[in-house]
């Protein structure tokens, strides 16, 4: 087992337990810091069939009175009409309707995180909730931090809060039953973590040849991503500068997933285009050393992770720049890596980002 805490002041720190077979415990772990007796799980269509019992279980041994609801899996259902059916079914009376002393726990990915999360965060002008994250990249970076939202039309994520867990219980025997490419999507986040700050994160992944090899070092490939995650978040909270980094190679991945209406690129598939295509424009402009592009290809084309989306339509860009959280007036403040381990923020108007994506893509 390894464990971390998340710092924060105001009576809001949490730990990070990473252990596995924590699921079938998760009853006992959640007892220790929540002494009400009503929990609500919120999972998805596709998780709720593996582990929904196994949870549900372990609470009830735990003492607890549980009631479960579930909405379709998919980035599509991350939005306002799916909020609302979670507030319905929380509040439904049977068995209990959910009152401002229950608990939410959340499991699932990280569609599930943000929207049970956010649904935490609102319903009674907020709620406890638990994370348990199920995929990789909800374990290495969503569930972690207290960023929770739905998506929008105009882009993702914008209508959201900044809500702290009370507790992450993460278990990497759930990633067993992930398919390749939903595993492989999750280390596209990690390698960020990678180039923005820790460069012997790098070098354990550059040993890795394939999931066999990623499996076997899974609990340090967590831990080190996770802890790289605290330390910034407990420096920046609310993500007012340096949390901004964790953003790298999100700016550009954003706009790929809307081009491809958040269904032709799963999330870490974007970023890893984002990834590759921020550190060819860094090298463009002087604000990367060279060869860090072609580095975080081989590694991310390694595991069958896109580099090269489509070009994106200039109207498209900038309609996602405008959007872009990071920015404020006619500014953005992008995120380079200087070199493989560091990176660097970089405040620039927006149009002339554009153009530089523009020219790069």
């Amino acid at each position: 087992m390894k464990q971390l805490t998340v710092s924060l002041p105001e009576g809001r720190s949490y730990d990070i337990t990473i252990s596995r077979g924590i699921l079938a415990r998760c009853g006992e772990e959640i007892r220790r810091i929540y002494q009400g007796n009503e929990v609500a799980v919120i999972t998805e269509s596709n998780v709720g069939p593996l582990y929904a019992k196994t949870v549900l279980d372990s609470l009830k041994g735990a003492g607890f009175s549980v009631k479960s609801v579930s909405f379709p899996a998919g980035e599509q259902s991350k939005n306002m009409d799916t909020l609302v059916q979670l507030y319905d079914g929380l509040l439904t009376p049977y068995p209990f309707p959910m009152t401002r002393g229950g608990l939410i726990v959340a499991l699932g990915g990280g569609v599930t995180g943000d929207m049970a999360g956010f649904a935490a965060a609102t319903l009674f002008r907020g709620v406890p909730f638990v994370q348990i994250p199920t995929t990789l990249l909800s374990q290495v970076d969503s569930s972690v931090g207290g960023k929770v939202a739905v998506d929008l039309k105009q882009g993702k994520n914008l209508a959201g809060a900044f809500y702290q867990p009370k507790a992450v219980l993460i278990d990497p025997d759930t990633l067993n039953s992930l398919p390749d490419r939903v595993f492989f999507d999750g280390m596209a986040e990690v390698v960020k973590y990678g180039f923005i700050g820790d460069r012997g994160l790098l070098e354990l992944l550059e040993s890795c040849a394939g999931r066999k090899e990623l499996s076997e070092k899974i609990e340090e490939i967590i831990f080190r991503s996770c802890d790289q995650k605290r330390r910034v978040v407990e420096a920046d909270e609310q993500d007012n500068g340096g949390r901004m980094v964790l953003n790298f190679g999100h700016t550009l991945g954003h706009a790929y997933e809307k081009l491809g209406n958040y269904s032709r690129y799963m999330h870490g598939e974007a970023v890893s285009c984002g990834v590759a295509s921020i550190l060819k424009m860094g090298e463009a402009h002087g604000l990367t050393k060279p060869g860090a592009a072609h580095r975080a290809e081989a590694l991310l084309s390694r595991w069958g992770l896109p580099v090269k989306a489509e070009a994106i339509p200039a109207n498209l860009l900038r309609e996602t720049l405008a959007y872009d959280k990071k920015g404020s007036g006619g500014d953005i403040t992008a995120v380079f890596c200087k070199e493989p381990g560091e990176a660097v923020l970089h405040k620039m108007p927006r149009a002339e980002f554009a153009k530089w994506a523009e020219e790069l893509l």
